[in-house]
Formats: C-alpha cells, sequence, structure tokens
C-alpha cells in the first residue's frame, strides 16, 4: 500500500487563509449588523488588509472593499482613529447629529452588545453549518444488528445471535445500537421484555440483565444493566428533519452518504457515539 502522501506547506497556507478570511468577515459582520441596528454609521467594512484592491461605497457611507492581504478584516465605525477602534477624541467636536452616530456615543449596554456581536455571529455560524450537513447528510450510525454474543453472557442465556436486530425493549423503540446501552444499563438485574427480528420473523424474549460494575474516572463504583452483546459492522443512514425522525427504507451504502469508507464510518461512529463495543 502507498504511503500517504502530506500536503505540502502551501496547501497549509493556503487552507489557513481559506479559513481566516470567511470566520472574520462573518465575525465583523455580526459587529457591523448589530452597530447599524443601533445607528452607529460604519465608515469602512474591509475583507482583508493593506491597499484597496476593490470597493464600492453604499448610501449610507459606508465603504465596502477587498484588501490585498486576505490576514482577516476589519469594521471602523465612525469616531474610530483607526481599524483597532482605539477611539478619535476629535468625534466630540463633530455636530450633535453626527456625534450620535459614533460608537463612543452609545449607552454602554449597547456598546457590550456591539462587541459581543462578534463572537456571537461565529457560534450562530458554526450551529449553521453542521445543522446544514445534518439535514443534506444526514448522520451514519451503527444498525441496532448483534455482531458479537459473549459466551456466558445473559444475551447468549437466552438465546440471542448474531445477526438478530433488535426493534424494541420494554416498549421502547430501539433505532441504532447505542439505544441498546441506555435502555439497559438503568436496569440492572431486572427482567426486559427485548422484541426482535430474526430471519425475518418477529420474536419476543425475557431477559434478565446482569450485573456489572464498573468504576468511573473519579473512583466511584456504579453498577449497571449489561447483556453482553456487541454490534455488527452494519451502519446505516438516519436522516433528521425538524418535523420527524425516520430511518431511510433504502439507505445508501456508508461511503456514499459521507465519503468515508465503511470501515471508517464505523470508527467514527464508534468514537462519537459510544465508548463500549458490548452492552
Amino acid at each position: 500500500m502507498p504511503d500517504a502522501v502530506s500536503p505540502g506547506f502551501l496547501m497549509y497556507v493556503l487552507g489557513f487563509l481559506l479559513l481566516l478570511g470567511p470566520l472574520v468577515t462573518i465575525h465583523e459582520l455580526g459587529h457591523y449588523l448589530v452597530g447599524r441596528w443601533f445607528g452607529v454609521r460604519a465608515d469602512v467594512f474591509s475583507v482583508g488588509f493593506g491597499k484597496e484592491l476593490a470597493g464600492w461605497t453604499d448610501k449610507r457611507g459606508t465603504r465596502w472593499k477587498l484588501a490585498a492581504l486576505p490576514l482577516g478584516g476589519y469594521v471602523q465605525f465612525a469616531g474610530d482613529m483607526n481599524p483597532a477602534s482605539q477611539p478619535d477624541a476629535e468625534w466630540l467636536k463633530l455636530p450633535a447629529n453626527e456625534r450620535n452616530c459614533c460608537f463612543q456615543a452609545k449607552p454602554l449596554w449597547q456598546r457590550a452588545l456591539i462587541v459581543l456581536a462578534g463572537p456571537l455571529a461565529n457560534f450562530v455560524f458554526a450551529i449553521g453549518i453542521l445543522a446544514a450537513f445534518v439535514l443534506a447528510y444526514g448522520q451514519v450510525v451503527a444498525a441496532p444488528t448483534i455482531g458479537k454474543v459473549e459466551a456466558g453472557s445473559v444475551a447468549a442465556a437466552a438465546g440471542l445471535r448474531e445477526g438478530d436486530r433488535i426493534v424494541a425493549i420494554d416498549g421502547a423503540r430501539v433505532r441504532e445500537f447505542g439505544d441498546i446501552s441506555q435502555l439497559v444499563a438503568p436496569h440492572p438485574g431486572e427482567p426486559l421484555d427485548v422484541e426482535l427480528i430474526r430471519a425475518g420473523e418477529s420474536v419476543s424474549l425475557e431477559i434478565v440483565s446482569a450485573r456489572k460494575t464498573e468504576r468511573d474516572e473519579f473512583g466511584n463504583e456504579f453498577v449497571r444493566g449489561y447483556l453482553g452483546i456487541g454490534p455488527s459492522e452494519t451502519t446505516e443512514g438516519i436522516w433528521r428533519s425538524t418535523r420527524r425522525r425516520r430511518s431511510a427504507a433504502n439507505p445508501p451504502a456508508p461511503e456514499a452518504r459521507n465519503g468515508r469508507s465503511a470501515p471508517e464510518s464505523r470508527s467514527w461512529w464508534r468514537s462519537c457515539c459510544s465508548s463500549r463495543s458490548t452492552t
């Protein structure tokens, strides 16, 4: 197998610039929009620093420009001496109507909100990107199909087999393998009604979960319910919308859903959704 080729230094630099430019632009746009909401005039909104390459002035007097150095950007409000937003003492000499449009003339709570709007815009933008990916591509999860049954476990004693697909536990629907642990763990040593599909037929079993003692990172011991089963290598595409959540009737292959091969998809959901290989 050929060795993986590491991206060159220029690719790292290009990636950094492509990340930094939009990130700072959204940040400064947050400042600008809230400032405009409170009646603060913006003299300049620049994408990048240095010499202006292109730009225009809108009807409010704001100069929108693209600068030569793509290392971020800035918004310069009326009353600022420079792009670093240092106050200019000359703003006090302006006529009253112009002075009221300066950042320094606004109440403290408005100035605080204008400052807060930058990082808040980045936060909301990040949430929007993640939400768009989930809505567009869904997420890959482990199917609730048994891939391993531990010898001597309560699952083996109850007759669970590899290939069984668990659909409900005590009447609660099981959508993915991670749901099994959440439904079993709170009931150590208690009987559970397990509904499953085996070879296309519905089967109901009563299983008394085992009591498994574990220790957390602080040294505290706790007991959880345990069956002794592990997931199969089957993954499924789950699509979630704001109105409903459903399993795709004919889910695409994992590599078609998110560009990863099946082994990569399995390691991805295991690292993100579960720290245990058995439940």
